[in-house]
């Protein structure tokens, strides 16, 4: 077969199979009388091979040598082409997200769109002084794509710079506490740590919403911070977490404090007092426990807890009934 018929019926062209024979990838059989190339069907075979490992992304150098060399081992370059597969699609997956941020940020013209690029770059930057500007710029410069804030938050390890990817995702609306949410699920406590702490920073009701779902999660430094939040925000549904701290000893202050501010309303009030003092009687909760349990009947009003405290001041546990004692005395006084 000559090479014309050869480049018709392969695909192949003409020119890239007198490379091939250059290369002494292909080199046909035989000549015509008139010094035409002439190709038997094992050379045709081969030519499909070249084409074939070529499709997989092999070098032609990579192709002769395992077409020609008998011991050649697929396996190894196999597993060469699958790693430079993967940083390929990573590099083209990154270069893809980040013209979709451009994009999102609806750029005017091009000189919006260098800004931008400059902004998404430094926020990927590795000195943290760069990043911190990058964030504190976000706000006013450009418009960042809020994904690309809460991808920033969710991986920023540096104190400062994680403050001011808060600061700015604060600013940027409602729109991140879904995306900030998922950060919830993370396998890494680090990571549902610093989404947790976004959305309490976050306005709106729908991060109010997810700090909500929050108080069911798995982790109790996430259930935490929401409770912590939302107990400020006068949501009653952080009660039972807030006692949860107080008797683990988990911010147990701050926890306090949030229960006494959603201990303003009378009716909130009985029912705060009425979780403590379960905790209190609960034959678990060791003296350590009841000890801070009894200091925060301190800061919820109403008889009802000026009852609990009138109790515990005959508490078996010494401790106990002299902090019950003390408080009182101190209501007594106001």
């Amino acid at each position: 077969m000559l090479i014309g018929e050869v480049a018709r019926r392969s695909g192949v062209s003409a020119r890239m199979l007198r490379h091939y024979e250059s290369l002494g990838l292909v080199r046909p059989s035989g000549r015509t009388g008139s010094g035409y190339r002439e190709y038997s069907r094992e050379d045709i075979r081969r030519i499909f091979h070249i084409e074939s490992l070529r499709s997989l992304g092999l070098s032609l150098r990579e192709i002769g040598r395992a077409l020609d060399e008998p011991g050649f081992a697929p396996s190894a370059l196999v597993d060469d082409l699958v790693r430079r597969t993967r940083e390929r699609i990573a590099a083209e997956t990154e270069l893809l997200t980040r013209l979709l941020r451009i994009d999102a940020a609806g750029p005017a013209g091009w000189e919006d769109v260098l800004q931008a690029v400059a902004l998404l770059q430094a926020l990927g930057s590795k000195s943290p002084d760069a990043r911190q500007r990058a964030a504190l710029s976000s706000v006013h410069e450009a418009a960042v794509p809020v994904d690309a804030l809460v991808e920033a938050v969710l991986s920023e390890t540096d104190t400062n710079v994680a403050g001011a990817l808060r600061w700015a995702l604060a600013r940027s609306g409602d729109d991140a506490a879904v995306p900030l949410a998922q950060g919830l699920d993370s396998p890494v406590a680090a990571v549902r740590e610093r989404a947790v702490r976004a959305l309490t920073e976050l306005p709106g009701g729908e991060a109010t919403a997810q700090l909500r779902h929050a108080l069911a999660n798995p982790d109790a430094v996430v259930r935490g911070y929401a409770a912590l939040a939302l107990g400020t925000q006068g949501v009653v549904d952080a009660v039972p977490t807030l006692i949860d701290m107080i008797v683990a000893g988990r911010n147990d202050t701050d926890a306090a404090d949030a229960l006494s501010v959603l201990a303003g309303d009378g009716a909130r009030a009985d029912r705060i007092a009425a979780g403590l003092v379960g905790r209190l009687a609960h034959d678990g909760t060791g003296a350590p426990a009841r000890g801070r349990l009894t200091q925060a009947l301190a800061g919820v009003p109403g008889t009802r807890a000026s009852r609990a405290l009138a109790e515990l001041s005959r508490d078996e546990d010494r401790a106990v009934a002299l902090t019950a004692t003390y408080l009182l005395r101190l209501r007594e006084e106001r």
